[in-house]
């Protein structure tokens, strides 16, 4: 294990421990934004309004979980950096997830309003602690490590979550060989176990890797009240933020161009459902994505030392623009499979070398809060999306028009991502950093 993390660039404990974050947390995207859970959700909690319908709740599910992180995000963040209580944080949000998805053990046929509760609460816990864990990021990492950690973390996270599918595609598919009913509580006991999974493979990250210390700007005082300060910071930082050009023209193009990657994670097996793709094929499918993101998350992170990560991230876009017009023609379980592996080359390398080119731009005493507004930004890329999707299917009758409709978001996220300067956002931030920092 320890080869495969220093392949990764994990170098140091600290360094390991904080990347095992996203190995605890990767059953979260595998199994509930995409492998299980929306196959469930579908087939089974909506039982009794149909699967066409199923989809529209799952979509605006994903949209009301996505809007209350967005709203909190920035303010929370703000708190964490002036308390120094970022692994707080981190912690509060990772029990909210673990818990809620142990829960769904409890979801059956036709439990509808549950399975939709649930899933809120587990993505609100999931997408609020990253938040945390992402500004730990510039805390722990120098600033020629970044790319290579971030990417790092995600190889591991792919594996983790490679892992963890694999064992519930077995108990779904082969319930008899463990023992279980073919019914529906293989599914449930595969929902439940990434709670477990969270929270064991959470805790190196909470033993190993120390609180960022507090770092006060000139115009701030410790035992100043939290909430007061807080609110101070995220107005500040809100009138600056355009201040830091190339950062906020990052956050504008990752909006763009990220509402289409999430889209395509949370809407895929839900799509391959409402066409007729097997349960077993999209799950084989989502089993080859992980397993085919591990080698690609280490090239992405090679790739961006030799050409940068800008350059590395538009490479990937232009093969999601590929991606979206095979799903529209899309009509076998073969066609799946083929995409999914298209996916799993590029979906770490864009998502993991955003989150590092971002963290090279800020002013690293401020990372809880500008992680907040960069999950904002993240978020509401998590909203236009489904929400779009919900749209053409309304408006077209076709699930095919709504994929194909994705497209957009990668052509002009590309655009702004290309003007973007990036030594020149680096420059800002130290320079911000000098003036805002007391001594």
């Amino acid at each position: 294990m320890r080869f495969i993390f220093e392949k990764f660039g994990l170098t140091r404990p600290e360094l390991r421990a904080w990347g095992m974050f996203d190995w605890a947390v990767s059953g979260l995207q595998t199994v509930i934004m995409t492998a299980v859970f929306p196959i469930y959700f579908v087939k089974v909690a909506s039982a009794n309004i149909g699967e066409t319908a199923g989809l529209q709740h799952y979509a605006r599910a994903n949209v009301i979980a996505m809007v209350i992180v967005a709203l909190i995000a920035p303010f929370l963040g703000a708190m964490a950096d002036y308390a120094a209580a970022k692994k707080r944080f981190l912690a509060f949000f990772t029990m909210l997830g673990v818990i809620s998805t142990i829960s769904m053990l409890g979801i059956d046929r036709g439990d509808l309003r549950l399975a939709e509760t649930l899933f809120v609460l587990s993505m609100v816990g999931g997408t609020g602690c990253m938040v945390f864990y992402e500004a730990i990021l510039p805390h722990i990492a120098r600033p020629h490590e970044l790319d290579r950690v971030s990417t790092g973390a995600y190889g591991l996270g792919y594996l983790g979550g490679g892992i963890l599918v694999t064992f519930n595609l077995l108990w779904i598919q082969k319930p008899e060989w463990f023992g279980l009913p073919d019914t529906t509580l293989p599914a449930r006991l595969a929902l439940a176990s990434v709670g477990v999974w969270w929270a064991v493979f959470a805790l190196p990250l909470f033993l190993r890797v120390p609180e960022p210390p507090r770092t006060l700007e000139t115009d701030e005082r410790q035992g100043e009240n939290v909430l007061s300060v807080a609110l101070r910071r995220v107005i500040e930082t809100l009138r600056e933020l355009r201040g830091y050009r190339q950062a906020f023209l990052l956050l504008v193009a990752f909006l763009i161009y990220n509402d289409g990657v999430s889209t395509i994670i949370k809407m895929a097996t839900a799509y391959g459902t409402e066409i007729g793709i097997s349960q077993g094929a999209m799950i084989g499918a989502v089993v080859l994505v992980q397993f085919v993101g591990v080698p690609f998350a280490f090239i992405f992170g090679r790739l961006a030392t030799r050409i940068g990560a800008k350059h590395a991230v538009l490479g990937a876009l232009g093969m999601y623009v590929v991606i979206t017009v095979l799903g529209y023609y899309m009509r076998t379980a073969t066609h799946f499979v083929v995409l999914a592996g298209l996916v799993g080359m590029v979906q770490g390398g864009v998502q993991s070398l955003s989150r590092s080119l971002f963290a090279s731009m800020i002013p690293p005493h401020k990372s809880g809060e500008f992680f907040g507004f960069y999950s904002v930004f993240e978020k509401f890329a998590g909203i236009f999306g489904p929400l779009l999707f919900y749209v053409m299917i309304e408006a077209t009758g076709s699930s095919r028009n709504a994929i194909l409709s994705i497209l957009v978001f990668f052509v002009v996220g590309a655009a702004l991502l290309w003007r973007v300067d990036v030594a020149e956002g680096q420059r800002m931030a130290r320079e911000r950093t000098r003036e805002l920092v007391a001594d």
